[in-house]
């Protein structure tokens, strides 16, 4: 179909995704021949993994996630940990989204101390081993990262993986790729981005940049060569690309104006749990604003593999910390 005719309005950062400028992101089954896999990864700059992982086991993280944070009173009164669903009677400052830019630290009004408790909780969430053992080093996830890739026993599972979670109507995350946030390293990362449970177009789900991968790439080397020129070292240059970026280093907070300035459309799913997108270091993302008709709170990790023979990043060895600045 040449567009979503029928899909429920998709809102941004900067308002409503036009129909004509979205289209569905390409699923692919786990039986799919590992070539033809690998084909449309490095094609697409991605490639979307149905059932890859299996739903109960990340049913359970997200169960074991919002059991967690419901002593912050994120949670709507009577219902299960497992369905996520955001208190209606809640301030949604109080809450903020965790990933969504630029931290600014527990909400100073009246929910000051709900806020703080939240923030609390959801660092404390990143250590627990329900996330590190269940998810971050599923089975599942670590044997398909190695068909995909082929680095085997010199796969390094990088500790910093952040859990990211959006209450309805909150802040969602602005434009941007990956190698922004590793460029102390070289860009052959694999990211897995995995939904917590099944999130809906509407549900605050990642979104691609269809054909960004080339266009990531024109973006580091138009950067890198004027910082080259102005005579920066490369360390310098590191640094000053974050410098540049706007808050949070994202590309933008506009998907609808940066879509529509590149004439490139956004790509859409309604995730199930157990779904993966493994995406490049270059490949351009954003996401929905959460407008979830349950009132679900979305929630999703970035999971991050590097090849221990090549340079990577190493500030992402060890666990997020609020305001760490990656």
């Amino acid at each position: 179909m040449p567009y979503l005719e029928t899909q429920v309005p998709l809102f941004v950062n900067d308002g409503q995704l036009k129909p004509q400028n979205i289209e569905y992101l390409k699923p692919t089954t786990p039986d799919t021949p590992i070539e033809e896999i690998r084909r449309r990864y490095n094609e697409d700059g991605y490639v979307y993994m149905k059932g890859v992982l299996p739903r109960e086991d990340i049913l359970k993280v997200r169960e074991e996630y919002f059991r967690l944070l419901s002593p912050s009173g994120v949670l709507k009164p009577g219902t299960a940990p497992v369905d996520g669903i955001f208190n209606p009677t809640g301030d949604s400052l109080d809450y903020p989204a965790f990933g969504a830019g630029h931290y600014a630290g527990p909400n100073q009004g009246p929910g000051a101390e709900r806020s703080a408790k939240y923030l609390e909780l959801g660092l404390q969430a990143h250590r627990e081993a329900w996330f590190k053992e269940m998810l971050c080093h599923h089975p599942a996830l670590l044997g398909f990262a190695d068909r995909l890739t082929g680095w085997g026993e010199d796969t390094v599972v990088l500790q910093r993986a952040l859990l990211r979670n959006n209450t309805p109507g909150n802040k969602a995350i602005g434009v941007h790729y990956d190698q922004i946030f590793l460029r102390h390293g070289e860009d052959s990362v694999l990211t897995a981005w995995i939904p917590i449970g099944d999130t809906k177009a509407n549900g605050g789900g990642l979104i691609y940049l269809e054909k960004s991968n080339s266009l990531g790439i024109e973006m580091e080397k138009d950067f890198t060569d004027k910082a080259k020129a102005s005579g920066m070292t490369e360390k310098e240059a590191e640094s000053a690309f974050n410098r540049n970026m706007m808050t949070g280093g994202m590309l933008s907070q506009e998907p609808v104006e940066f879509g529509e300035h590149y004439k490139r459309k956004w790509l859409v799913a309604d995730y199930e749990a157990g779904d993966a997108v493994f995406h490049n270091a270059y490949c351009i993302h954003a996401s929905t604003t959460n407008h979830d008709p349950e009132g679900r709170i979305r929630l999703g990790t970035d999971i991050r593999f590097a090849n221990s023979k090549r340079p990577w990043d190493t500030r992402w060895g060890k666990d997020v910390e609020l305001g760490d600045g990656l």
